[in-house]
């Protein structure tokens, strides 16, 4: 009888040792996930910063033939804010509204096919126009006939929506809350054939009347990263200090 007393009181003495070999097991796991989040983000930092340079140095390069951005996408499918120069006349008649704001006003970016010599278009986004001038009829000063030259930035096709958060494009009400290439060539009548495979953004020259105002590309881009880096890393290094310091008060009462 006095046996077996002594051979179940056996593991309860151990137990307390479980107590830090659990505490140092998830402090490991949980060291080991910070010190991983903090080095994603050092590399999305060099990555940002890389991505951030590119874009810049597009930018403050000269207005390319569109001939020659069309090569660039066939290469790489990737023609951000190359800047680009293309010739034609706009065809009013199938512009498409993307929902945005502009200097805190709700209203739409006017996308407009432009119709080149050898029968091809590219969509253009002309700029913002208020949320009640929507339709062409309230400003027809600004739709420009006949040929025209004009300047702007090639922006790269979407063709699954950004976040799920997005509403859903409304083409019956010919409203679009995110630029679903393939959907506004096909509401508006076209034919992808013969269509350039991305969007031009119109530069800051003027328009008759003064809508759709142009120069609306956003090229900001936040880089937080070193920020972020540094939180995880930061946890990580007080989730050290702690378990460091409980432990060591654990060693001290033991040693009494």
């Amino acid at each position: 009888m006095n046996e077996a007393v002594e051979t179940t009181a056996a593991p309860a003495g151990r137990l307390p040792w479980l107590v830090p070999g659990l505490v140092i097991a998830l402090a490991l796991a949980a060291f080991a996930i910070l010190i991983a989040l903090g080095t994603w983000q050092v590399q999305r930092l060099h990555w940002k910063e890389g991505l951030i340079a590119t874009i810049a140095e597009r930018v403050a390069s000269p207005p390319r033939p569109l001939e020659e951005i069309e090569a660039i996408y066939t290469r790489t499918g990737d023609v951000e804010y190359w800047p680009v120069t293309v010739t034609g006349r706009f065809l009013h008649q199938d512009e498409r509204h993307f929902f945005a704001t502009h200097r805190g006003r709700s209203g739409f970016y006017v996308y407009t096919p432009l119709q080149m010599a050898d029968g091809r278009a590219v969509l253009v986004n002309r700029g913002f126009v208020p949320y009640e001038r929507k339709e062409a009829a309230t400003r027809t000063e600004g739709q420009i006939s006949g040929d025209v030259t004009m300047t702007g930035l090639a922006r790269d096709p979407l063709v699954e929506k950004p976040s799920s958060l997005v509403p859903d494009n409304d083409p019956a009400r010919n409203i679009f809350y995110w630029k679903n290439w393939p959907e506004m060539v096909k509401t508006a009548g076209l034919d992808p054939s013969k269509m350039v495979p991305f969007f031009i953004d119109a530069g800051k020259a003027p328009n008759p009347g003064g809508l759709p105002v142009g120069g609306v590309t956003i090229i900001d881009l936040p880089n937080n990263h070193l920020q972020y880096a540094v939180t995880w890393y930061g946890l990580a290094l007080a989730l050290a200090a702690v378990v460091g310091a409980y432990l060591w008060r654990r060693r001290g009462r033991e040693g009494k």
